[in-house]
């Protein structure tokens, strides 16, 4: 944003060459079925209605302005303004009327520019009174196309901070636009989808206005100056109502606004198919409702507390002023390097880099709410997996692990003596803290690769994939001794063992081993 700013400004500081004096001449309207290359065999010497200056909506004009040269050099004949033009034809003329150089150009002619990304034509002239007579044929104008004169060496000096500007504004445009349209595959979202489509529609248009399409790809068309915009304008409106999430439901008034928008947005398009001479005006009318219907629409989500909204409202309103600004202009006052295109360029690149952080923003909004959601489900998931008294996974987790047991694997029940005694003697706490003493001690004995589940009062399961019933055995008999040290000296536990391998079923597996338990309960009773 900052090296816009700083090409901006030093293209504006550069002095600059003074306009030569003349008049514009009309000599016919638009016509979309007369051949647009019609020049004037003899420009001085007919009569033509004076005019102020061209009009938006195209047409053929003549420019004538007497000009003196002091020494012989080489001078550039360029446009300033607007480098917006169809067709143009520059015919210098000496003291005694004599045609002495003719120079032919413009988006729509396949001619090689000699300077680049530039009208600029040069010609060599000696000391003396000469008459310019420039004609102008165009679809449409976007601003008036003054004709200057410079000297070749402060010309190609001039014109490289425009270009630069041009170039870098228009790998903001590449680089974004890849960038967004590849997230917007990814991740199927509607808004990077019409942010993207904004994006290349600007840098159509950008590029065509500013001749990089037909200096660099050799594409000369005048109408892609104009349709891109109208198609992107209509983008923005739909990325400002996904972005901001205005729907018919919560947000009435907004989304028929914005619907009624893109209805009016779609005539202009199909008019400017039918009157191309009225594309550019369309454009200006689309540029005005979407900014306006984006600030709008900012400030009403804004209120509404959307965090995003009041992010946007910041690039809008940049946009806005400068967007205005630039739409209302038809001629920069002894300005020669820069061009309206480039004003409006930079407006967008602007808003294309902002309207990059709002939306940073909200993909960090949606990561985060993202995080959220997984860790409250992480959290939801570890309550229905865990009994809420010892923190051992529970019985419907008992469940699943038992589903994914090999033939190799083994159960284990464990059923405990003492709880009721503890229960009525010292109370349902003191039960609770035997019921914790021993699932720490047990699974501290089991180790890591071994799962103690409870499932439910005095009963209690190991599962070993590996089939290592002695170890499990022996764990818990230390997690005993472990117990009675902490306090519990009448605690003792009885278990039931049984591999896979030895039942045709789980079920089976679970009788097999819940009997062996009881067996062992009864032995241990008995003595």
């Amino acid at each position: 944003m900052g090296a816009i700013l700083v090409l901006l400004y030093a293209g504006l500081a550069q002095a600059a060459p003074q306009s030569i004096q003349g008049d514009w001449y009309f000599v016919r309207p638009y016509d979309s079925a007369q051949s647009h290359r019609q020049f004037l065999a003899d420009p001085l010497h007919q009569k033509y209605a004076t005019v102020d200056a061209v009009s938006p909506t195209g047409g053929h004009y003549l420019y004538i302005a007497p000009f003196d040269i002091n020494q012989k050099q080489v001078t550039v004949v360029d446009f300033k303004n607007t480098s917006t033009i169809e067709y143009f034809r520059h015919q210098v003329f000496d003291a005694q009327g004599h045609e002495v150089a003719r120079l032919e150009g413009g988006i729509g002619l396949q001619i090689e520019n000699p300077f680049f990304l530039r009208h600029g034509r040069s010609v060599t002239l000696a000391p003396g009174k000469y008459v310019l007579a420039t004609q102008v044929i165009s679809t449409n104008y976007l601003a008036i196309p003054e004709p200057y004169l410079q000297d070749q060496a402060g010309y190609m000096h001039a014109i490289k901070r425009g270009n630069a500007l041009a170039l870098f504004g228009l790998g903001i445009f590449w680089a974004l636009g890849i960038y967004y349209t590849v997230l917007a595959a990814s991740r199927n979202r509607s808004v990077e989808a019409m942010y993207a489509i904004f994006i290349a529609g600007n840098f159509i248009y950008n590029s065509a206005a500013l001749l990089v399409l037909p200096d660099l790809l050799n594409v000369h068309s005048i109408y892609l100056v104009s349709m891109p915009v109208l198609l992107s304008s209509m983008a923005y409106i739909l990325f400002v109502m996904h972005l901001l999430e205005i729907n018919r439901y919560q947000h009435k008034r907004l989304y028929y606004a914005g619907v009624g928008i893109l209805l009016v947005m779609l005539l202009f398009l199909f008019m400017a198919m039918v009157f191309p001479n009225w594309a550019l005006e369309f454009c200006r009318y689309e540029v005005a409702l979407f900014l306006c219907y984006g600030l709008a629409a900012a400030i009403r989500q804004s209120q509404r507390k959307n965090a995003t909204a009041k992010r946007y409202l910041i690039a809008i309103s940049l946009f806005f002023v400068s967007g205005i600004i630039t739409i209302s202009l038809s001629r920069l006052h002894q300005q020669f390097d820069l061009y309206i295109e480039h004003l409006g360029l930079v407006s967008v690149a602007l808003e294309v880099i902002l309207l990059a952080l709002v939306l940073a923003f909200q993909f960090s909004q949606l990561q985060k709410e993202k995080e959220e959601a997984l860790e409250a489900l992480g959290m939801t998931e570890k309550v229905a997996n865990s009994d809420a008294l010892t923190s051992l996974p529970n019985r419907y987790a008992f469940v699943k692990s038992l589903e994914q047991m090999t033939m190799q694997g083994s159960l284990t029940f464990i059923d405990l003596d003492g709880l009721k005694f503890y229960n009525d003697q010292y109370g349902h706490a003191r039960g609770d803290e035997l019921l914790v003493c021993f699932a720490k001690n047990y699974q501290h004995y089991l180790g890591s690769h071994l799962v103690l589940y409870r499932l439910g009062g005095d009963e209690f399961a190991v599962l070993s994939h590996k089939g290592e019933v002695a170890v499990v055995e022996r764990a818990l008999q230390d997690a005993i001794e472990g117990v009675r040290r902490e306090g519990f000296e009448f605690f003792g536990a009885s278990a039931g063992s049984a591999y896979y391998y030895e039942a045709e079923n789980k079920p089976e597996l679970l009788h097999l081993a819940d009997e062996r338990m009881y067996e062992k309960k009864r032995s241990r009773q008995q003595r």
